[in-house]
């Protein structure tokens, strides 16, 4: 099974980042071929200063292979290393029905929103589908809430193959050049609370940062919301964000105990945080140190980049040829 994956790099990591994708990542690298690339293409849209992109592109690349991701088992890569996505992607697009575009979720945001739509953001899901059909992947780890870009990848696949693959099957996906993939949809992987609560996002400015400076991620980690139920009183685990983000590391026999803790009252809320950062140093300590070495190391960091792309292109290589054979583009 080929697996492949992408982040965009616009911003630090954090543990909505890792329990909600990358820890699956480094996991699915052990059950098939892992491609695994850092999106910098897509980060365009958003982040228009070189030095910025060049820095957070970096930075997606050393939190990969700092959690876990190891190089000689999977294809670890920048996406604007391999050029054949790009010319995929115009023969994609021109394939493509405007109406599915219009579709996209980011673009009716983006429109209800009264933001400037760019062409970038229009026909980002083209450029999605060739970063997945680009390597052949059967399967492409999303949240439930990310269907669409499976969706919209099988769909331009079929278009393309139904226009120039006579023998292809729209019922079983065979006899087409392009590959349909799969969703793999992980049931255990959860929805981690930032610290007012909500889904943990960049964009809501509530993170927390695994690989922040000790300062930074203690102040993080204490300014999670919590209630203002009396120290000594019994407090109910059930809707405390502290105590969700606890769950993620504890063994089960710990947490128990934990919410014994949060029923018997006398403890306050304080305790709690100091518990769960706790944690986090000792799940993510090792990791920083891995990544503080690779820093140090750009042209080791680059060396596996390089390398990853030369893979990348290998496999990509082969498959635009054909997709150009069949349209009529190259002989």
């Amino acid at each position: 099974m080929r697996i492949l994956s992408g982040v965009k790099p616009t911003g630090r990591p954090h543990l909505g980042n890792y329990f909600g994708a990358i820890q699956q990542f480094v996991d699915l690298q052990h059950r098939g071929e892992g491609y695994f690339f850092v999106a910098d293409l897509h980060a365009l849209d958003e982040i228009r200063d070189r030095e910025k992109l060049l820095g957070l592109s970096n930075g997606v690349a050393l939190d990969y292979l700092a959690f876990g991701l190891d190089p000689k088992r999977a294809v670890v890569f920048r996406q604007s290393d391999v050029p054949e996505v790009s010319e995929l992607q115009w023969i994609l697009g021109t394939v493509t029905p405007f109406a599915l575009l219009q579709r996209g979720h980011a673009y009716k945001d983006a429109l209800a929103k009264s933001e400037n739509v760019d062409f970038g953001l229009f026909a980002y899901p083209v450029l999605m589908a060739a970063d997945i059909l680009l390597y052949l992947a059967d399967g492409v780890p999303v949240g439930k809430d990310q269907t669409q870009h499976i969706e919209f990848t099988r769909d331009i696949a079929t278009k393309f193959n139904q226009t120039y693959c006579p023998d292809f099957d729209p019922h079983t996906g065979l006899g087409g050049v392009l590959k349909l993939p799969d969703g793999i949809y992980l049931e255990n992987t959860a929805v981690v609370p930032g610290t007012d609560g909500e889904k943990m996002s960049k964009s809501y400015g509530n993170t927390i940062e695994p690989f922040a400076d000790d300062k930074t991620l203690k102040k993080q980690v204490m300014r999670i919301v919590t209630d203002s139920t009396p120290l000594e009183a019994p407090k109910n685990p059930d809707t405390c964000n502290v105590y969700a983000l606890l769950k993620l590391f504890c063994e089960p026999a710990e947490l128990a105990g934990v919410r014994e803790q949060y029923l018997a009252g006398g403890v306050g809320y304080g305790h709690f945080k100091t518990l769960l950062l706790d944690k986090i140093h000792e799940k993510f300590d090792g990791m920083r140190e891995v990544r503080l070495r690779l820093e140090k190391d750009p042209a080791a960091l680059e060396d596996i980049l390089a390398d990853g792309a030369r893979r990348a292109r290998e496999t990509g290589g082969e498959l635009l040829a054909a997709v150009k054979r069949a349209c009529g583009v190259s002989r």
